[in-house]
């Protein structure tokens, strides 16, 4: 045996009791000779080369090599690319100019621990120019199956992070079964994985150019799976996937009013933007929701006021408004112009209402424009304050309004319960923001006038075709949003149906029950 046993730990590399001229040029050790290297040469370069390298001077190492520079370069990236912290070297007896030797590398990596022991070997040659006994280096000597085409050593996640996503029934939810949910389920991997407690297969691998996994040398840790908990209905996201598949331009959400989780948002067109949760467009008429309560919670009007619904009409001589194809109802109710959706009729009442007074009820009470925290990237909601034609254009969900499926459906649920809850996809104990919360509910009064309206609307309005047949606590609205530069209006469509809210849009789809309603009934369908 040659009894030498090296270890190095973690520090600043140091030339030991080699300095850099000795290091480089051999110092004032004597010229090498012709003939095969002895048994004694091959013992003493072994050793020199073993401790200097178990020893971080991998200067000293490579110079005691037939090929220093690309000694240098691996044994630095043995260590570095390995997240080797800690080196034990252990030399066995050679065997004519080969030298088996035993290796012992802690690997650190990114807080994961682990001790990989193999065996290699070296072989001692005498060098051609110098004449002096030197290891004959090739990345083998490093580790056996470590070759020329696989040169490198590295130490990483050879898996990424392994987290199941499942319902709020524990039924797992994956891309190709619900293929709406490509970018949620990515985002939510992305952001909850480390709550799973999940963690990534971690590997030593043999690399080539690219740095990629090859050949696995040492698993450092297997990684483990985690599992994340949504709100969705895997039964419901089914519904909403084949609502939306038979539309294109189709974006749906569900979720409970009782507690704001959502239960299933689904995309016709599969990109990785999520329109049903970060659209902003125009609501249309599905906004009067918001509108209504404002006028109610004024005191200005009731359902049963005579509001007059005429064909077209201007606010304070500004923009001309209309209703779709120019209906009228001069007889109208405000119950009755809510359910045909007349847009001159709410035009009308814009002077009973301040400047800021719908701005205002859709932030205090539905929780428009605050900052939600919902477990994904959302866009939630804006409606700004203004005068003229702006104020008369937002009472009917125009102008500058912006909001998408999931606002929508979340402002239908806080018109059939009151009170606004901000929706969640994953349970809120995971989510370390605050919760957006409104300033105030809806007055009781205004709940109950409110519900009226919806369900009228959903019985014998615009909502009535697509509501036919559900049973139960049920109220709509329907929208038709004009978009500048689009020939046909966004098809809008929000209910409830005891505790579930759905909203969908429909770009370009014309009238909202028409082509939304259909996709809204029948998530609203899924849950008896």
């Amino acid at each position: 045996m040659l009894g030498v046993t090296a270890v190095a730990v973690v520090g600043v590399a140091s030339l030991g009791a080699y300095n850099l001229y000795t290091g480089l040029t051999g110092g004032n050790e004597s010229p090498g000779h012709d003939g095969p290297v002895t048994a004694s040469e091959v013992r003493t370069t072994a050793h020199d080369f073993l401790a200097a390298w178990a020893d971080r001077n991998d200067l000293r190492a490579s110079q005691l090599t037939n090929d220093a520079a690309s000694a240098v370069a691996a044994l630095s990236g043995y260590r570095k690319d390995g997240h080797v912290s800690k080196l034990t070297l252990k030399a066995g007896r050679a065997q004519g100019t080969q030298v088996p030797f035993d290796v012992t590398a802690d690997i650190s990596y990114q807080g994961t621990r682990s001790t990989w022991t193999y065996a290699s070997e070296l072989t001692v040659v005498r060098g051609r120019t110098t004449g002096r006994p030197l290891v004959d280096w090739t990345p083998a000597v490093l580790h056996p199956k470590l070759t020329a085409e696989r040169p490198a050593l590295r130490t990483g996640l050879a898996e990424t992070v392994s987290v199941k996503v499942v319902d709020r029934d524990g039924q797992e939810l994956t891309e190709d079964h619900y293929p709406s949910l490509g970018p949620v389920l990515t985002q939510l991997r992305k952001r909850y994985s480390a709550a799973t407690g999940a963690s990534g297969r971690i590997e030593v691998w043999a690399a080539g150019a690219s740095g990629k996994p090859a050949t696995t040398l040492h698993v450092v840790s297997k990684g483990k799976r985690g599992t994340l908990h949504t709100t969705l209905d895997a039964r419901v996201q089914s519904r909403a996937e084949e609502a939306v598949a038979k539309r294109t331009g189709a974006s749906v959400v569900a979720l409970k009013p009782s507690t704001g989780e959502v239960l299933a948002v689904a995309n016709s067109d599969r990109t990785e933007f999520n329109p049903a949760f970060q659209g902003a467009t125009a609501p249309g008429s599905t906004f009067k929701i918001v509108t209504s309560a404002a006028l109610l919670e004024s005191g200005e009007v009731t359902p049963g006021r005579a509001v007059p619904c005429p064909k077209t009409i201007s606010y304070q001589q500004g923009m001309t408004f209309h209703n779709v194809e120019d209906s009228e109802n001069p007889s109208a109710t405000f119950a009755q112009d809510f359910a045909a959706s007349c847009n001159t009729a709410f035009v009308s009442l814009a002077g009973d209402l301040s400047d800021g007074a719908v701005a205002d009820e859709a932030r205090e009470v539905f929780g428009i424009g605050l900052s939600w925290h919902v477990g994904v990237e959302t866009f939630d909601g804006s409606v700004p304050t203004g005068g003229g034609d702006d104020k008369a254009a937002a009472l009917i969900g125009q102008g500058k309004v912006q909001m998408n499926p999931l606002t929508v459906a979340s402002v239908a649920a806080t018109a059939q319960t009151g009170a606004f809850r901000q929706p969640v996809i994953v349970p809120r104990s995971l989510i370390s923001e605050k919760k957006a919360t409104a300033e105030r509910s809806l007055s009781p009064a205004a709940v109950q006038q409110l519900k009226s309206m919806m369900r009228l609307t959903a019985t014998s309005g615009t909502a009535a075709r697509a509501m036919a047949g559900l049973t139960g606590d049920i109220g709509a609205k329907t929208g038709s949003a004009e978009i500048d530069g689009q020939p046909t209006t966004n098809a809008w469509f929000t209910a409830y149906r005891n505790d579930m809210a759905a909203a969908a849009v429909v770009t370009q789809g014309g009238h909202g029950g028409d082509a939304a309603g259909p996709v809204v009934r029948d998530v609203l369908a899924s849950h008896g």
